[in-house]
């Protein structure tokens, strides 16, 4: 876990969030600046620094990020109104921490394209 990450931080409890779901590949919580009524990061315990990152090894992970978004959406019941997942990669993208994690967002239309 490397010292500066916020995320390894929030995972290893050192700082205080909204978690709405945990489990032993990945954790979850409020985001602190949210863009919609839902808006919800999913976070893999295992420190990756971007989707850049990612190995096949990590196949399983990233399709278990997936499954835990819908039941997050299924659980807060925005499911069928609509969500978003987003991964953005790298500053030019967005990314702001070093530590892959994907927004879930519901709650309000989503327009496209985004941003």
């Amino acid at each position: 876990m490397p010292e500066e990450c916020l995320f390894c931080k929030i995972l290893a409890g050192e700082i205080q969030s909204n978690i709405i779901y945990r489990d032993d590949l990945v954790v979850a919580f409020e985001d602190v600046n949210p863009q919609a009524p839902h808006h919800y990061l999913i976070v893999p315990r295992k420190h990756i620094r971007t989707t850049l990152d990612l190995s096949t090894a990590d196949n399983e992970l990233i399709g278990h990020i997936y499954q835990v978004a819908g039941k997050i959406a299924h659980d807060m019941e925005f499911a069928e109104e609509g969500f978003r997942v987003v991964n953005n990669c790298n500053e030019g993208a967005g990314q702001s921490v070093w530590h892959i994690h994907f927004h879930l967002l519901g709650g309000r239309d989503l327009t496209w394209p985004p941003g």
